[in-house]
Protein backbone atom coordinates (compact mmCIF):
# COMPACT_ATOMS: atom_id res chain seq x y z
CA UNK A 1 0.00 0.00 0.00
CA UNK A 2 1.32 3.43 -0.98
CA UNK A 3 0.30 6.51 1.01
CA UNK A 4 1.12 10.01 -0.16
CA UNK A 5 1.59 12.12 2.96
CA UNK A 6 1.40 15.55 1.27
CA UNK A 7 -1.40 16.36 -1.16
CA UNK A 8 -3.87 19.16 -1.82
CA UNK A 9 -7.44 19.36 -3.11
CA UNK A 10 -9.46 22.28 -4.44
CA UNK A 11 -13.21 22.61 -3.99
CA UNK A 12 -15.24 22.95 -7.15
CA UNK A 13 -16.37 26.53 -7.85
CA UNK A 14 -19.94 25.84 -6.74
CA UNK A 15 -18.73 24.49 -3.38
CA UNK A 16 -17.19 27.83 -2.34
CA UNK A 17 -19.56 30.10 -0.36
CA UNK A 18 -20.52 33.29 -2.16
CA UNK A 19 -19.19 35.51 0.64
CA UNK A 20 -15.65 34.34 -0.11
CA UNK A 21 -15.79 35.72 -3.65
CA UNK A 22 -17.72 38.84 -2.60
CA UNK A 23 -15.07 39.67 -0.04
CA UNK A 24 -12.29 38.49 -2.39
CA UNK A 25 -11.04 35.94 0.12
CA UNK A 26 -10.78 33.00 -2.28
CA UNK A 27 -12.66 31.68 -5.31
CA UNK A 28 -12.23 29.64 -8.46
CA UNK A 29 -13.30 30.58 -11.98
CA UNK A 30 -16.33 28.70 -13.26
CA UNK A 31 -14.20 27.17 -16.01
CA UNK A 32 -11.70 25.96 -13.36
CA UNK A 33 -8.78 27.66 -15.07
CA UNK A 34 -7.67 29.95 -12.21
CA UNK A 35 -7.82 30.14 -8.43
CA UNK A 36 -8.08 33.71 -7.15
CA UNK A 37 -7.63 35.78 -4.00
CA UNK A 38 -7.90 39.59 -4.01
CA UNK A 39 -5.84 40.74 -7.00
CA UNK A 40 -3.83 37.49 -7.01
CA UNK A 41 -4.49 34.60 -9.36
CA UNK A 42 -2.79 31.31 -10.06
CA UNK A 43 -3.40 28.92 -12.96
CA UNK A 44 -4.88 25.55 -12.11
CA UNK A 45 -2.23 23.49 -13.82
CA UNK A 46 -3.65 19.98 -13.51
CA UNK A 47 -7.18 18.51 -13.48
CA UNK A 48 -6.28 16.51 -10.35
CA UNK A 49 -6.71 19.65 -8.28
CA UNK A 50 -10.35 18.46 -8.16
CA UNK A 51 -11.85 15.39 -6.55
CA UNK A 52 -12.88 13.09 -9.40
CA UNK A 53 -9.73 13.79 -11.37
CA UNK A 54 -7.67 13.37 -8.17
CA UNK A 55 -9.07 9.86 -7.71
CA UNK A 56 -8.22 9.02 -11.33
CA UNK A 57 -4.70 10.41 -10.88
CA UNK A 58 -4.18 8.32 -7.74
CA UNK A 59 -5.29 5.15 -9.50
CA UNK A 60 -3.07 5.87 -12.48
CA UNK A 61 -0.04 6.31 -10.21
CA UNK A 62 -0.81 3.39 -7.87
CA UNK A 63 -1.37 5.65 -4.86
CA UNK A 64 -3.81 3.94 -2.52
CA UNK A 65 -4.36 6.72 0.00
CA UNK A 66 -3.52 10.40 0.30
CA UNK A 67 -3.17 12.91 3.11
CA UNK A 68 -4.96 16.12 2.11
CA UNK A 69 -3.56 19.22 3.77
CA UNK A 70 -5.40 22.53 3.98
CA UNK A 71 -5.02 25.11 1.22
CA UNK A 72 -2.25 27.57 2.08
CA UNK A 73 -4.34 30.41 0.64
CA UNK A 74 -6.76 29.86 3.53
CA UNK A 75 -4.38 30.39 6.46
CA UNK A 76 -6.28 33.68 6.98
CA UNK A 77 -3.21 35.74 7.84
CA UNK A 78 -4.14 39.40 8.15
CA UNK A 79 -7.92 38.87 8.19
CA UNK A 80 -10.12 40.18 10.99
CA UNK A 81 -11.57 37.77 13.53
CA UNK A 82 -14.94 37.28 11.87
CA UNK A 83 -13.54 36.63 8.39
CA UNK A 84 -10.87 34.37 9.84
CA UNK A 85 -13.48 32.24 11.56
CA UNK A 86 -15.68 32.03 8.45
CA UNK A 87 -12.76 31.16 6.16
CA UNK A 88 -11.31 28.49 8.41
CA UNK A 89 -14.73 26.99 9.11
CA UNK A 90 -15.30 26.58 5.37
CA UNK A 91 -11.88 24.99 4.81
CA UNK A 92 -12.20 22.54 7.68
CA UNK A 93 -15.78 21.59 6.83
CA UNK A 94 -14.75 20.92 3.22
CA UNK A 95 -11.88 18.67 4.31
CA UNK A 96 -14.08 16.87 6.85
CA UNK A 97 -16.72 16.16 4.22
CA UNK A 98 -14.07 14.84 1.84
CA UNK A 99 -12.69 12.51 4.49
CA UNK A 100 -16.16 11.34 5.54
CA UNK A 101 -17.22 10.50 1.99
CA UNK A 102 -13.91 8.92 0.91
CA UNK A 103 -12.41 7.58 4.14
CA UNK A 104 -10.67 4.75 2.29
CA UNK A 105 -8.90 7.25 0.05
CA UNK A 106 -8.23 10.39 2.10
CA UNK A 107 -7.06 11.47 5.52
CA UNK A 108 -7.63 15.21 5.79
CA UNK A 109 -6.16 17.97 7.91
CA UNK A 110 -7.64 21.05 9.54
CA UNK A 111 -6.20 24.51 10.09
CA UNK A 112 -6.36 27.16 12.82
CA UNK A 113 -5.14 30.75 12.95
CA UNK A 114 -2.84 31.33 15.98
CA UNK A 115 -3.52 35.08 16.09
CA UNK A 116 -6.95 34.43 17.62
CA UNK A 117 -5.83 31.88 20.19
CA UNK A 118 -9.19 31.32 21.91
CA UNK A 119 -10.90 30.70 18.57
CA UNK A 120 -8.04 28.41 17.54
CA UNK A 121 -8.53 26.26 20.64
CA UNK A 122 -12.28 26.06 20.07
CA UNK A 123 -11.68 25.05 16.45
CA UNK A 124 -9.33 22.26 17.55
CA UNK A 125 -12.09 20.98 19.86
CA UNK A 126 -14.64 21.17 17.02
CA UNK A 127 -12.33 19.47 14.52
CA UNK A 128 -11.53 16.61 16.87
CA UNK A 129 -14.97 16.00 18.38
CA UNK A 130 -17.37 17.05 15.59
CA UNK A 131 -15.39 16.61 12.37
CA UNK A 132 -13.24 13.58 13.27
CA UNK A 133 -10.09 15.30 12.01
CA UNK A 134 -6.84 14.40 13.78
CA UNK A 135 -4.24 16.22 11.66
CA UNK A 136 -3.58 19.86 12.58
CA UNK A 137 -2.07 21.98 9.79
CA UNK A 138 -0.15 25.02 11.00
CA UNK A 139 1.42 27.78 8.90
CA UNK A 140 5.11 28.29 9.55
CA UNK A 141 4.29 31.91 10.49
CA UNK A 142 1.30 34.02 11.38
CA UNK A 143 0.61 37.74 11.58
CA UNK A 144 -0.19 38.80 15.14
CA UNK A 145 -2.46 41.62 16.33
CA UNK A 146 0.46 44.09 16.28
CA UNK A 147 1.39 43.38 12.67
CA UNK A 148 4.41 41.27 13.72
CA UNK A 149 5.17 38.00 11.94
CA UNK A 150 5.81 35.17 14.39
CA UNK A 151 6.66 31.52 14.06
CA UNK A 152 3.84 29.18 15.02
CA UNK A 153 6.41 27.65 17.38
CA UNK A 154 6.49 30.99 19.28
CA UNK A 155 5.60 30.87 22.97
CA UNK A 156 2.33 32.65 22.20
CA UNK A 157 1.13 29.47 20.51
CA UNK A 158 1.88 27.14 23.45
CA UNK A 159 -1.83 26.66 24.25
CA UNK A 160 -2.27 25.18 20.75
CA UNK A 161 0.60 22.75 21.25
CA UNK A 162 -0.68 21.84 24.71
CA UNK A 163 -4.15 20.99 23.41
CA UNK A 164 -2.74 19.12 20.41
CA UNK A 165 -0.59 17.12 22.83
CA UNK A 166 -3.66 16.33 24.95
CA UNK A 167 -5.40 14.87 21.90
CA UNK A 168 -2.28 13.21 20.48
CA UNK A 169 -2.63 14.95 17.14
CA UNK A 170 -0.42 14.73 14.10
CA UNK A 171 0.80 18.20 13.05
CA UNK A 172 1.90 19.44 9.63
CA UNK A 173 4.12 22.54 9.31
CA UNK A 174 3.74 24.19 5.91
CA UNK A 175 4.98 27.58 4.62
CA UNK A 176 3.14 30.34 2.77
CA UNK A 177 2.72 34.14 2.58
CA UNK A 178 6.44 34.84 2.04
CA UNK A 179 5.70 37.85 -0.23
CA UNK A 180 3.91 39.49 2.70
CA UNK A 181 6.90 38.90 4.98
CA UNK A 182 9.86 39.63 2.69
CA UNK A 183 10.14 43.01 0.98
CA UNK A 184 11.59 41.82 -2.32
CA UNK A 185 10.45 42.14 -5.90
CA UNK A 186 8.16 39.27 -6.91
CA UNK A 187 10.45 37.88 -9.60
CA UNK A 188 11.42 34.44 -10.90
CA UNK A 189 9.11 32.64 -8.47
CA UNK A 190 11.65 33.39 -5.74
CA UNK A 191 9.11 33.24 -2.90
CA UNK A 192 8.23 29.63 -3.70
CA UNK A 193 11.68 28.44 -4.74
CA UNK A 194 13.77 30.09 -2.00
CA UNK A 195 11.75 31.80 0.70
CA UNK A 196 9.23 29.04 1.41
CA UNK A 197 12.16 26.77 2.20
CA UNK A 198 13.64 29.48 4.43
CA UNK A 199 10.32 29.89 6.26
CA UNK A 200 10.24 26.19 7.10
CA UNK A 201 13.85 26.28 8.29
CA UNK A 202 13.05 29.30 10.46
CA UNK A 203 10.12 27.50 12.08
CA UNK A 204 12.29 24.43 12.72
CA UNK A 205 14.91 26.70 14.30
CA UNK A 206 12.41 27.97 16.89
CA UNK A 207 10.69 24.59 17.24
CA UNK A 208 13.94 22.82 18.12
CA UNK A 209 15.40 25.56 20.31
CA UNK A 210 12.20 25.57 22.37
CA UNK A 211 12.40 21.76 22.54
CA UNK A 212 8.76 21.35 21.54
CA UNK A 213 9.16 17.73 20.43
CA UNK A 214 10.28 16.70 23.91
CA UNK A 215 7.90 19.03 25.73
CA UNK A 216 4.90 17.66 23.84
CA UNK A 217 5.73 13.98 23.27
CA UNK A 218 2.22 12.95 22.19
CA UNK A 219 2.41 15.17 19.10
CA UNK A 220 3.96 13.88 15.88
CA UNK A 221 5.13 16.82 13.77
CA UNK A 222 5.96 16.66 10.06
CA UNK A 223 7.80 19.42 8.20
CA UNK A 224 6.85 20.00 4.57
CA UNK A 225 9.35 19.80 1.71
CA UNK A 226 11.79 17.83 3.84
CA UNK A 227 12.74 20.99 5.76
CA UNK A 228 15.44 21.07 3.10
CA UNK A 229 17.18 24.28 4.19
CA UNK A 230 16.86 23.29 7.83
CA UNK A 231 18.81 20.07 7.24
CA UNK A 232 21.58 21.95 5.47
CA UNK A 233 21.75 24.72 8.10
CA UNK A 234 22.37 22.58 11.19
CA UNK A 235 26.10 23.30 11.35
CA UNK A 236 25.59 27.06 11.25
CA UNK A 237 22.96 26.85 13.96
CA UNK A 238 25.28 24.80 16.19
CA UNK A 239 28.10 27.29 15.62
CA UNK A 240 25.85 30.19 16.54
CA UNK A 241 24.50 28.45 19.62
CA UNK A 242 27.97 27.64 20.90
CA UNK A 243 29.56 30.93 19.83
CA UNK A 244 26.93 33.25 21.33
CA UNK A 245 25.39 31.41 24.29
CA UNK A 246 24.16 34.75 25.63
CA UNK A 247 21.54 34.76 22.84
CA UNK A 248 20.20 31.30 23.64
CA UNK A 249 19.41 31.26 27.35
CA UNK A 250 17.03 28.49 28.43
CA UNK A 251 16.97 26.85 25.00
CA UNK A 252 17.88 23.40 23.72
CA UNK A 253 21.07 22.73 21.73
CA UNK A 254 20.29 22.22 18.00
CA UNK A 255 21.89 18.76 18.09
CA UNK A 256 19.40 17.58 20.71
CA UNK A 257 16.60 17.48 18.16
CA UNK A 258 18.16 15.19 15.57
CA UNK A 259 16.49 11.82 14.87
CA UNK A 260 13.55 12.62 17.15
CA UNK A 261 11.00 9.79 17.02
CA UNK A 262 8.05 12.18 16.84
CA UNK A 263 9.44 14.54 14.18
CA UNK A 264 9.01 13.63 10.50
CA UNK A 265 9.98 15.12 7.13
CA UNK A 266 8.45 14.49 3.73
CA UNK A 267 10.41 13.52 0.64
CA UNK A 268 9.62 16.55 -1.52
CA UNK A 269 13.17 17.94 -1.91
CA UNK A 270 13.53 17.49 -5.73
CA UNK A 271 17.18 16.48 -5.37
CA UNK A 272 18.46 13.02 -4.49
CA UNK A 273 21.58 14.40 -2.77
CA UNK A 274 19.44 16.59 -0.53
CA UNK A 275 17.43 13.45 0.11
CA UNK A 276 20.62 11.63 1.08
CA UNK A 277 21.41 14.35 3.63
CA UNK A 278 17.91 13.96 5.02
CA UNK A 279 18.45 10.21 5.36
CA UNK A 280 21.88 10.59 6.97
CA UNK A 281 20.74 13.31 9.36
CA UNK A 282 17.30 12.10 10.42
CA UNK A 283 17.25 8.36 9.46
CA UNK A 284 14.75 6.78 7.09
CA UNK A 285 12.36 6.06 10.00
CA UNK A 286 11.48 9.77 10.14
CA UNK A 287 10.86 10.23 6.40
CA UNK A 288 7.42 9.97 4.78
CA UNK A 289 6.44 10.02 1.12
CA UNK A 290 5.17 13.46 0.16
CA UNK A 291 4.41 14.59 -3.38
CA UNK A 292 2.81 18.05 -2.94
CA UNK A 293 0.47 17.17 -5.77
CA UNK A 294 -1.03 18.56 -7.88
CA UNK A 295 1.07 21.74 -7.78
CA UNK A 296 3.78 22.02 -10.44
CA UNK A 297 6.37 22.19 -7.64
CA UNK A 298 5.12 18.78 -6.58
CA UNK A 299 6.34 15.55 -8.13
CA UNK A 300 4.02 15.76 -11.11
CA UNK A 301 4.40 14.07 -14.47
CA UNK A 302 4.77 16.50 -17.35
CA UNK A 303 7.14 18.82 -15.45
CA UNK A 304 10.54 18.08 -16.97
CA UNK A 305 11.38 14.43 -16.32
CA UNK A 306 9.45 14.39 -13.04
CA UNK A 307 6.89 11.81 -11.92
CA UNK A 308 5.33 10.88 -8.55
CA UNK A 309 7.94 9.22 -6.34
CA UNK A 310 10.92 10.15 -8.50
CA UNK A 311 13.33 11.14 -5.72
CA UNK A 312 12.52 7.98 -3.73
CA UNK A 313 13.25 5.81 -6.77
CA UNK A 314 16.50 7.67 -7.42
CA UNK A 315 17.58 7.18 -3.81
CA UNK A 316 16.98 3.43 -4.15
CA UNK A 317 18.83 3.25 -7.47
CA UNK A 318 21.86 5.02 -5.97
CA UNK A 319 21.87 2.82 -2.87
CA UNK A 320 20.96 5.61 -0.44
CA UNK A 321 18.02 3.54 0.84
CA UNK A 322 17.05 -0.13 0.68
CA UNK A 323 13.91 -1.62 -0.85
CA UNK A 324 12.52 -2.21 2.64
CA UNK A 325 13.21 1.40 3.62
CA UNK A 326 11.51 2.60 0.44
CA UNK A 327 8.40 0.57 1.25
CA UNK A 328 8.28 1.97 4.79
CA UNK A 329 8.64 5.55 3.52
CA UNK A 330 5.57 4.95 1.34
CA UNK A 331 3.51 3.25 4.04
CA UNK A 332 4.45 2.48 7.64
CA UNK A 333 6.28 5.74 8.30
CA UNK A 334 3.22 7.71 7.18
CA UNK A 335 1.05 5.66 9.51
CA UNK A 336 3.50 6.30 12.35
CA UNK A 337 3.19 10.04 11.78
CA UNK A 338 -0.60 9.99 11.58
CA UNK A 339 -0.80 7.80 14.66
Amino acid sequence: MKINGHGHLLPNPNQIPSFMKTKKLFWIDDNRKYMRQGNWKRPITDPSFFLNEKLEWMEKNDIDHEVILNLSQLYANGLNRELTKDTITFQNDFNAETQKNFANKFTCGFVVQPRFIDDALLEIERAVHNLDLKLLCLPTHFLDENGQWKSSAHEDTDPIWELANQYGLAVEIHPYDAPKMIQLEDQYWRFHLIWMCAQTADHYHIFSLRNLANRFPNIRTCFAHGNQFGQMGLGRRKQGFEGRPDLFENTSHPSNNIKMKNVFFDTLVHDVYSFRLLVDRQSTHQIIAGLDDPYPLGEMEGVGDCYPGKVIDEALDLGFISKDEKDKIWHQNVLNWLG
